[in-house]
């Protein structure tokens, strides 16, 4: 009688080995696009969430660390545009519980300008490190009206504590304070140069503040305004020295509406 063969088990099918190749392939690719994106998508992304007011020209680099030239515009067809001096420089690093960048630009930061993005459930918190600015202030006419007709120039000092806004569920909350001084600020509306100094405070939390005061000139300015849900409405009023009403009045007519020697600001 014969003995039996064993029964040989079938050979399982082996990866055809280009397929191996094809995902290395594919992973390597989409690895590339991560690091080495080009500086012009950051542009992009830029110009679109600011509605054409912010632009970064001539971007150079990839999106985590690159050069660009800001500008400011008035948005879609405006003719209004004025450039920040040199060039602006970025690094954006990712990290375990969201994304930091920096911010630098020679005629501007001191030291680089720190923010920290950390998302969360159903929102994200952005928290800017205390830091302390300086702007031009003919950057503003860039934006269009009304600051294409005033054509402010002077310095503006931004400085932050503890600023920190935080989405979640449609609803955005601020925290910390944040002042800009606007120094020795002159118009082509008056002869009278400089106009004065001022400072516009802004306080968050559950109704977020604005204050504005004057720190020394002869023109005026005051005012306080909040925030409800995302509306601004403020309330001020700008006014001229005794000896100083002629040169401002142009001024004034503008920036206001007219009571008087007074002129009123409303917004919201």
């Amino acid at each position: 009688m014969a003995t039996p063969r064993p029964s040989r088990t079938a050979p399982r099918p082996t990866q055809a080995p280009w397929a191996w190749a094809f995902a290395g392939l594919l992973l390597g690719g989409v690895l590339a696009v991560l690091l080495f994106a080009p500086a012009h998508w950051l542009a992009t992304g830029v110009r679109q969430a600011s509605g054409g007011q912010v632009e970064l020209a001539d971007p150079r680099g990839t999106v985590w660390q690159g050069t660009a030239q800001l500008v400011f515009t008035g948005g879609a067809g405006s003719k209004d545009v004025t450039a920040l001096p040199g060039r602006a420089a970025w690094q954006l690093r990712p990290h375990w519980d969201g994304l930091r960048a920096s911010i630098e630009a020679a005629c501007c930061t001191r030291q680089p300008l720190q923010l920290h993005l950390q998302p969360h459930w159903g929102g994200a918190r952005l928290q800017v490190a205390n830091s302390q600015t300086q702007w031009p202030a003919a950057l503003l006419t860039g934006l269009g009206t009304p600051w294409n007709t005033v054509q402010a120039q002077g310095e503006l000092t931004l400085s932050t504590d503890g600023l920190a806004f935080d989405w979640a569920q449609g609803r955005l909350v601020s925290s910390g304070k944040a002042e800009l001084q606007a120094l020795q600020m002159s118009s082509r509306l008056s002869t009278l140069q400089p106009m004065g100094s001022y400072r516009l405070a802004f306080t968050g939390g559950a109704t977020p503040a604005l204050q504005l005061d004057t720190l020394d000139g002869a023109l005026q300015l005051q005012g306080q305004g909040h925030w409800v849900g995302s509306r601004l409405r403020f309330t001020g009023e700008a006014s001229a020295a005794p000896d100083r009403e002629a040169a401002l009045s142009n001024l004034l007519n503008i920036i206001g509406r007219r009571q008087g020697a007074r002129s009123i600001i409303t917004v919201g």
